[in-house]
C-alpha cells in the first residue's frame, strides 16, 4: 500500500483541482532528501553537489517526456506553474494581427493573457460556446477559421465541470489547417493519459501540484518533437548556466525558456509524484475509475438525499462536481464545511469566469469538490451527511 503524507486528524480534503493533498510519502522524501543532503545549484557549478542536483532535475525531465509522449527530455521546459507556462506559449508564439480560437470554459490563465494582447490591438480573438457543456466541434472550428488563425488554445478539462475537450478530434483539425495547438492541462495531466505526438499537440501546459502530486511551485511547459522552437520567443532571458561568455540568451533546449534558478527541491517532489502514477496498477486507469466511481457515488447519494441540490458535472466524470443547493449560498456551504465538519472544499468562480457564464453560474458560482485517489467513499458519506444537516438549518 503506498504511503501518504498525513493529513491532520480526522480533516476530510476535497479541493485536489487547486492543489493534491495529500501527497504520496515519496514526494516529501524525495523534497527533504534535496534540502537536507543535496542542495546545490544545477548547471551552476562543478563540484558533487551540483551534479546531483543536475542528475535530479534530469530525471525529472526524463520521467515526465516519457509520461507525455516526448522522445525528447530537454523538451520539458520546468517553469512556477501552468499559468506561468502558459504565459510562455502564448507570449511567445502569438504575433502582431494573429487570431486565435479558445473556448467557452477557459480558465483565466488562458484567457487573460489573451484578454492583454487583444486589449494592447496584438491579437484578435474568438471564443467558442461549444454544446451545453461547452465542447467545441469540428464544425465550429471550421466556421470561426479565418486567414490570419494561427493557433488553437484550449483547456483540456475543465476545472468548473470536468468537461474534457475532444482533443485527438482538435488536434486533427488543427494539423490539417496547419495551425498550432496549445493546451492547458493543469487539470487532466495525471488523470487523463495524453500523448503529444498521437494527438497531434504542439505544446502542453501542465501544474505539478494538482494531478501529478507534486508540490506547490512547480509546473512546466511540454514542446512536442516536431514543433520548431524558432517560432516560440522567450519570456524571460537571464543567466542558465550554460553559454556563460555570451550576453545573448542560448538558443537551445531547455536553456533557452529556463533563466534563473530552478525550483529542484519541488521537481524532485515532482519526479517522484509521476513515478507514483507510473507505478499505479493499470496506472492512470486506476485514477479515472476511482475517480469515477466517487464523483458518481457522491451526485446520485446527494440528489436523494439533500433537498435542493443541483449538479453542474456529469456523474460519468473524472472526480470535479460543481453543485449548488437551493437557498444557501456557496460561501455559506464551504464556510460551514470547514468550521463545523473540518472539510475542505472551494467556492465561488474557480478563476474560470467564462465557464460560469456558460453554465450559468455567474457571478456567484458554485461550490467544489474535487477528489483524490486517497481520498474514499466513508468520506463521501460523511460529506452528504454533513450536506444535509447544513440543509436542514442544523
Amino acid at each position: 500500500m503506498t504511503k501518504i503524507s498525513r493529513l491532520k486528524n480526522n480533516m476530510i480534503y476535497f479541493d485536489n483541482s487547486a492543489t493534491s493533498f495529500p501527497k504520496p510519502q515519496a514526494v516529501v522524501d524525495a523534497v527533504v532528501e534535496y534540502m537536507t543532503q543535496v542542495g546545490a545549484n544545477p548547471g551552476r557549478s562543478g563540484h558533487r553537489l551540483a551534479c546531483e542536483a543536475g542528475k535530479i532535475v534530469f530525471q525529472a525531465r526524463k520521467n515526465i517526456a516519457e509520461f507525455f509522449g516526448v522522445k525528447s527530455p530537454m523538451n520539458v521546459i520546468f517553469s512556477s506553474n501552468a499559468t506561468d507556462s502558459l504565459n510562455l506559449a502564448i507570449k511567445g508564439v502569438l504575433c502582431q494581427d494573429d487570431h486565435v480560437i479558445t473556448s467557452s470554459m477557459e480558465h483565466n490563465s488562458v484567457i487573460r493573457p489573451l484578454r492583454m494582447l487583444e486589449e494592447r490591438g496584438i491579437i484578435s480573438i474568438t471564443v467558442l460556446p461549444g454544446d451545453d457543456s461547452g465542447i467545441i466541434s469540428a464544425g465550429e472550428l471550421d466556421a470561426a477559421k479565418k486567414n490570419n488563425t494561427k493557433a488553437v488554445i484550449i483547456n483540456h478539462m475543465s476545472n468548473v465541470t470536468g468537461v474534457v475537450q475532444p482533443i485527438a478530434a482538435i488536434g486533427k483539425w488543427c494539423k490539417k489547417n496547419n495551425m498550432i495547438l496549445i493546451l492547458d492541462c493543469a487539470q487532466s495531466a495525471g488523470i487523463i493519459p495524453i500523448d503529444l505526438k498521437a494527438d497531434s499537440i504542439d505544446m502542453i501546459a501542465f501544474a505539478g501540484h494538482k494531478g501529478l502530486y507534486g508540490p506547490t511551485g512547480t509546473g512546466g511547459l511540454i514542446i512536442s518533437d516536431s514543433f520548431d522552437v524558432k517560432k516560440m520567443s522567450p519570456l524571460k532571458e537571464g543567466g542558465t548556466g550554460s553559454m556563460s561568455d555570451k550576453t545573448v540568451q542560448p538558443n537551445f533546449l531547455p536553456d533557452m525558456y529556463e533563466s534563473g534558478t530552478l525550483n529542484v527541491a519541488g521537481i524532485a517532489g515532482l519526479s517522484k509524484g509521476v513515478e507514483f502514477l507510473n507505478n499505479m496498477p493499470e496506472k492512470l486507469k486506476s485514477v479515472q475509475l476511482h475517480k469515477n466511481t466517487l464523483q458518481k457515488y457522491f451526485i446520485q447519494k446527494a440528489f436523494k438525499r439533500i433537498d435542493g441540490f443541483k449538479s453542474y458535472s456529469a456523474s460519468s466524470g473524472l472526480g470535479v462536481v460543481s453543485f449548488t443547493i437551493d437557498g444557501l449560498s456557496v460561501s455559506e456551504i464551504t464556510q460551514r464545511l470547514s468550521d463545523d465538519f473540518d472539510i475542505m472544499a472551494r467556492q465561488g468562480l474557480h478563476c474560470s469566469p467564462l465557464a460560469h457564464h456558460r453554465i450559468g453560474t455567474f457571478p456567484e458560482g458554485t461550490v467544489r469538490f474535487s477528489f483524490s485517489v486517497f481520498n474514499t467513499i466513508s468520506e463521501v458519506d460523511t460529506a452528504l451527511e454533513a450536506l444535509k444537516m447544513i440543509r436542514d438549518g442544523k
